[in-house]
C-alpha cells in the first residue's frame, strides 16, 4: 500500500494549470487572477462627503459647543452627483450629501444631527452645536486606492467584493484562469437511470449525480458524459471524445486490484495510469493517468468510497489546474463525544463525522453507518475524522477532522 501524501504528491505533481482567458470583471467571482490588476484611478477620484450634514471651514466652528452654538449661513445645497459651483467663505455653510464633492473653501463636515436650521433670522442660516476639525467625516481622493496602486496581485481568489473593487476601478474584464470542464462518466450494465421498479440485478446510478455535483461544488463546470455499458468500443470512444473537449475526466469503479472491468481495460489500454491500493479506509482503490494530457481520475465504485477519494484526490487536483493555491479542505481539531473503535490494519480510516461548535470546541460524534456503501449516514456528515492506525479514539480525546463544510486553508 501507498500513503495518502504520497499520492496526494504524485498526482499534483502531474497536474498542470489551466492557459488564461479574458473574462468579464462581472463574472470573474470564484475564478484565479492570471495577472496583477493596478489601479488607473484613485478611489474615490474625489474627495468627498461621507455624512449629511454641512460642508464648513473647521476654524468657523471652534467656539461652537453647548450650550453656545455658532450661527453660518448657508449658502446652497449639494446633492451626490453634482459637481459644486460656489466656495464655502468664511462664515458660511453649503448643505451637503454623502457623497457628493467637498466644495472649495470646506475642510470639515458637520452631521446633521450636530446642526439645528435656523430659518427665522435674517437670510438662511444653521446652528453648530459642536467644534468640527479639519478632516472630520471627509473621504480624502485616493483614500481607498490610489492611482497606481496594485490592487490585486496574481493567484488572488476573486470573490464579491473583489468584483466591486474592479468596476470601481474601471476594470471591464482581466485575465483569468478559467473553469476546468470536468466530464463525469458511469459505466456498468447493472446501472440504471431511472426511477421505474428495478429489475432482479440491477442498481439506480448514485455516483455520477453525487460527482456531477461534487465538482460543480469545486467551482469547476461538470459535463454529464452519460452511463456507457460494459462495451469496450463505445467506452473507448467515449473517453477518446471526452479527452477531446474536457480538462479533467472522473470515472467510478473497477479500479480494485484484480478487477477485470471494462474501465480498467480500456484505460489500461489508451492512457497512461497508475493503480493504487491507498492506505485509507475507505477508499483505498485509485487510478490515476492521463489520457492525451487530460488527467484522468478512477475513483472507486462503492458511493462513500468515491464521495471519499473525490475529496482527497480530486478536489485538490482541480483546484491545482484552476490556479488556486489552497487546494485542501480545512482541518480542525475536536474532542471525541464517544469512543470512536477500530482495528490495527496499517490504514488511516476516515470516519465520517459531524462536528459541531459547542462550550468553546469543537465536538465530533458519528453519523452512524460507516459501511463504503451507506451513502445516506455520509449524507449528514460535515467532517472525516482521522482515526490512525491503532486500536481508536477514546471519548474526550483529541480528534483531527477534515471539514467537508469548510473552504480551503493549505
Amino acid at each position: 500500500m501507498i500513503s495518502l501524501p504520497e499520492v496526494q504528491r504524485e498526482i499534483l505533481g502531474s497536474i498542470v494549470e489551466l492557459d488564461p482567458i479574458r473574462v468579464p470583471s462581472a463574472q470573474s467571482a470564484g475564478l484565479v487572477l492570471a495577472e496583477d490588476i493596478a489601479a488607473t484611478d484613485a478611489v474615490p477620484p474625489f474627495a468627498n462627503s461621507a455624512m449629511d450634514g454641512y460642508a464648513v471651514r473647521a476654524s468657523d466652528t471652534a467656539r461652537a459647543g453647548p450650550p453656545t452654538p455658532v450661527r453660518l449661513a448657508v449658502i446652497g445645497e449639494l446633492p451626490a452627483g453634482r459637481a459644486p459651483t460656489v466656495a464655502v467663505g468664511v462664515g458660511e455653510a453649503i448643505r451637503i450629501m454623502t457623497g457628493a464633492p467637498m466644495p472649495e473653501g470646506a475642510d470639515a463636515i458637520v452631521m446633521v444631527e450636530r446642526t439645528r436650521r435656523d430659518d427665522a433670522g435674517v437670510g438662511d442660516g444653521v446652528f453648530v452645536e459642536h467644534a468640527a476639525s479639519v478632516g472630520d467625516h471627509v473621504r480624502r481622493a485616493g483614500g481607498d486606492i490610489e492611482a497606481g496602486d496594485l490592487v490585486f496581485a496574481r493567484g488572488s481568489e476573486l470573490g464579491p467584493a473583489h468584483v466591486g473593487v474592479l468596476a470601481s476601478i474601471g476594470c471591464q474584464d482581466l485575465p483569468v484562469i478559467p473553469r476546468a470542464r470536468v466530464g463525469v462518466l458511469s459505466t456498468g450494465d447493472e446501472l440504471v437511470d431511472t426511477a421505474r421498479e428495478l429489475a432482479p440485478g440491477e442498481i439506480r446510478d448514485s455516483n455520477r449525480p453525487m460527482l456531477l455535483a461534487l465538482v460543480a461544488e469545486s467551482g469547476c463546470d461538470a459535463l454529464d458524459l452519460g452511463h456507457v455499458r460494459d462495451d469496450e468500443a463505445v467506452l473507448e470512444a467515449t473517453l477518446r471524445e471526452a479527452a477531446s473537449s474536457c480538462d479533467a475526466i472522473v470515472t467510478s469503479g473497477g479500479v480494485s486490484v484484480g478487477d477485470y472491468d471494462v474501465v480498467k481495460a480500456v484505460l489500461g489500454r489508451i492512457a497512461s495510469m497508475r493503480w493504487w491500493q491507498v492506505a485509507i479506509r475507505p477508499a483505498k482503490p485509485l487510478a490515476f493517468g492521463l489520457l492525451d494530457r487530460v488527467p484522468v481520475f478512477g475513483l472507486p465504485g462503492n458511493p462513500v468510497s468515491s464521495l471519499v477519494s473525490f475529496e482527497l484526490f480530486a478536489r485538490p487536483a482541480l483546484r491545482a489546474m484552476t490556479g488556486h493555491r489552497l487546494r485542501f479542505r480545512s482541518e480542525v481539531m475536536g474532542i471525541a463525544e464517544h469512543d470512536f473503535v477500530r482495528a490495527p490494519d496499517g490504514k488511516l480510516h476516515l470516519d465520517r463525522v459531524r462536528i459541531e461548535y459547542a462550550d468553546g470546541s469543537f465536538r465530533v460524534s458519528s453519523v452512524g453507518a460507516q459501511a463504503s456503501n451507506a451513502l445516506a449516514a455520509t449524507a449528514h456528515a460535515n467532517g472525516l475524522a482521522r482515526l490512525p492506525d491503532g486500536p481508536g479514539v477514546h471519548a474526550g480525546d483529541p480528534v483531527a477532522v477534515l471539514r467537508l463544510d469548510g473552504p480551503c486553508d493549505h
